[in-house]
């Protein structure tokens, strides 16, 4: 991942470029300008979920490998 990116305030983002192209008076220009900035916040959250995968599952083998040793 390239840069920080604050998920939640990408997800907001998402969710108000929707309302606005659901917008029935809205111009191709405009669609076109909030389509591509979606598909930019996607990709940049989906990058920060798959990051956060990878480290529950990290985390998640060192818990297993410290309870095998307490049994």
């Amino acid at each position: 991942m390239s840069k920080n990116i604050d998920y939640e305030k990408s997800v907001t983002r998402l969710r108000e470029i929707i309302a606005e192209l659901e917008n029935p008076n809205i111009t191709l220009e405009t669609s076109m300008k909030l389509f591509e900035e979606g598909v930019i916040l996607v990709k940049e959250c989906g990058e920060v979920l798959d990051a956060a995968q990878q480290k529950i599952e990290v985390l998640s083998e060192s818990l297993n490998k410290i309870q095998d040793e307490v049994e």
